[in-house]
């Protein structure tokens, strides 16, 4: 974008309306071009303000995104025109670092040095660069290992709406991989609580992973502009990792919809016509610009975990739409099993993944989650029974199937590192073979004589013979407590 320029371009504020600035070009000559869409241009106190073209209205007028805060912006005040589009720093000195879309650091520590600086915007990797090895991504969380694998250097989404528990998930996610995981994760966090960051940062210091991690944030209270283009900025980290050092990268993006949300900001800015439900014309363009950059190549892999907002707990809302044609996993996070204190709360019925086929898992983890998906669906057909008639006009056969789903329900709750000081229970990471083993003997009929209590937040299987025994124990206790209480009452 530099070429053609050989001396500082110019312009001048004619118009502000919010975040949509409207800059005018006096000198436009061959040497002097107006400013290429992209480009950054900055104006204000000491340059403060970033404003990025988004459009050129005439040969020498553009129209711009603030991406910054635009309060002390006036008409007549001069911009400068950077020659480049908006740039971040990428190299090891970001490693154990927080920056903003700028690339400034936000930990309160020194700018890193032995960085260089890359623009935001890049293209996919060719179709001839991209590897094609499947590999399946273990988390150590038993419901999702079990019956929707993720993909090495492909792309998982947690769908789900407000407060049933995305931004738990990821970042238990993050707590059970970064200890195995060898190689470099990114947190973006887009339009989400800056709380959320602070904390976050803190847990990932504490738990002593921090070395091999970078977090980009562009926060609720940012403007649009600033939080469209963090995503960006975050994958040009991501990129440097995967093709120049050869490492891979787990990036983790909270949140998709918050992306989506900013861009439907700026399109309502720029004056286009909404499309459906409010949001922007071009809205499969520009998540296809961001998602179609995370992609497995020869020299390393991109494993994308994404949390997706669903407004109103709508899942044919656009913004779901358009994101769930792009993964390669969706976990859906369902309201009813939060309420039944099921954690982590996924629908196992309305998630899916493309690793789940017999050639990529084995047959026998392809037939148990089968197996699984069948009993949990048949209780599901007789809950209404269940809720009319009771079970006692349930054919034996279907008891036995309720027993068992209700079982494995249990079985596959597990409890969290990252809530332990909410909950009391010590977090469990449980690899694919025992959560294999625990569900194959509960579809046995092995626990069918146990408490379900005994299966419920449990790690491996084995736990709930200790369980049962302690519940056992405990119980005869409480008979004599009561019996106590009811003589003294006497």
């Amino acid at each position: 974008m530099e070429s053609g320029r050989t001396f500082q371009n110019t312009g001048t504020v004619i118009s502000i309306r919010g975040s949509v600035v409207d800059i005018h070009f006096d000198s436009i000559s061959s040497d002097n071009q107006l400013p290429p869409i992209r480009s950054l241009l900055r104006t204000g106190k000491d340059n403060s303000i970033a404003i990025e073209v988004f459009s050129q209205l005439d040969d020498q007028r553009v129209r711009g995104i603030a991406l910054t805060p635009t309060q002390g912006l006036a008409r007549g005040m001069k911009v400068e025109d950077t020659g480049k589009p908006l740039q971040t720093p990428v190299g090891k000195g970001i490693l154990s670092r927080m920056f903003d879309v700028f690339g400034n650091a936000i930990d309160k520590k020194d700018a890193p040095t032995d960085v260089e600086w890359r623009s935001v915007h890049n293209e996919p990797p060719p179709l001839a660069r991209r590897s094609t090895k499947t590999e399946v991504f273990e988390t150590g969380i038993k419901v999702i290992d079990v019956l929707m694998p993720l993909e090495r250097g492909g792309k998982a989404g947690l769908f789900g709406g407000a407060g049933v528990g995305k931004t738990v998930l990821l970042t238990e996610m993050i707590h059970n991989m970064v200890g195995q995981h060898a190689g470099v994760s990114i947190f973006c966090g887009i339009g989400e609580r800056c709380r959320e960051g602070e904390e976050l940062y803190r847990e990932m210091k504490e738990a002593g992973v921090l070395d091999n991690m970078v977090m980009m944030f562009g926060q609720m209270n940012e403007p649009p502009g600033a939080r469209f283009r963090v995503g960006h900025a975050a994958l040009t980290m991501a990129e440097y990792f995967r093709d120049d050092e050869h490492r891979d990268v787990l990036l983790l993006m909270d949140n998709i919809f918050r992306f989506i949300q900013a861009g439907m900001e700026v399109s309502g800015l720029m004056g286009q016509m909404p499309a459906r439900l409010g949001y922007q014309p071009t809205m499969g363009t520009e998540l296809s610009q961001l998602e179609e950059r995370i992609a497995n190549t020869g020299s390393g892999a991109i494993t994308s975990i994404q949390a997706v907002y669903v407004p109103a707990d709508d899942f044919t809302d656009p913004a779901a739409v358009h994101t769930f044609s792009h993964l390669s996993a969706s976990i859906v996070l369902s309201r009813k099993r939060a309420s039944e204190g099921l954690y982590p709360a996924i629908d196992p019925l309305q998630s899916s993944s493309k690793m789940a086929t017999p050639s990529i898992t084995g047959k026998r983890h392809y037939d148990l989650a089968q197996e699984i998906r069948r009993t949990l669906a048949q209780y599901s057909e007789l809950k209404d029974i269940i809720a009319m008639l009771g079970m006692e006009q349930l054919s034996p056969e279907d008891r036995k199937v309720v027993g068992r789903a209700r079982r494995l329900e249990r079985f596959l709750t597990q409890p969290f590192f990252t809530t332990e000081q909410f909950t009391g229970m010590s977090g469990k990471l449980v690899s694919l073979d025992d959560a294999l083993d625990g569900c194959e003997r509960i579809l046995q009929d092995e626990f069918e004589d146990y408490p379900e209590s005994a299966l419920y937040m449990i790690g491996a299987i084995d736990e709930a013979h200790e369980k049962s025994k302690k519940a056992a124990e405990d119980k005869p206790k409480a008979e004599e407590g009561e019996d106590a209480t009811s003589l003294h009452d006497a």
